[in-house]
């Protein structure tokens, strides 16, 4: 049995969901998409961008169901795993995924931002095993940019100091 490698796992999750992350992830402004501090690598908010198309947009518990915000915080999840692939060179090169914080647009009445971002922690645990297992909030906000559904940032460690 072929063992896959953590950029196999991801680029299959991706596939799954019927999008691929191979180009370049653009920024918009003038900050960086990754900051490395020896070990830490800091991973700015993603939002469900794939191209230059926002996939889920609208306010969950109105116009975004809770299956279609989980595909977002999915989407905003292989985003992610594709910045630190272009910052490290491998997913390989990951020790520990470290924190995740999902934000959810939603109505007031919305109270399952926990079930959102689990989406995006099962990706991280399917992707890197126990290594994925991490701290998490999860909060409700009244918008995000581009009118995204769900936006996600993330730290992780490193294998090796610069």
């Amino acid at each position: 049995m072929t063992t896959l490698t953590r950029s196999q796992i991801a680029n299959q999750i991706a596939a799954e969901l019927g999008h691929g992350f191979d180009g370049e992830i653009r920024i918009g402004g003038h900050y960086v998409s990754a900051v490395r501090d020896g070990r830490t690598v800091y991973i700015s908010g993603q939002v469900p961008r794939v191209g230059s198309t926002v996939m889920v947009t609208g306010r969950v518990g109105e116009q975004v169901s809770l299956d279609e915000a989980r595909k977002a915080a999915q989407i905003c999840a292989l985003r992610a795993l594709a910045i630190l692939r272009q910052t490290l060179g491998s997913l390989d090169a990951i020790e520990k995924i470290l924190r995740i914080g999902v934000f959810v647009q939603c109505t007031a009445d919305f109270t399952q931002q926990s079930e959102v971002a689990d989406a995006a922690s099962d990706l991280m645990h399917r992707v890197f095993g126990e290594a994925g297992v991490h701290t998490r909030t999860s909060v409700g906000v009244y918008a995000l940019p581009k009118n995204a559904a769900v936006e996600l940032d993330m730290i992780v460690a490193a294998r090796d100091a610069l």
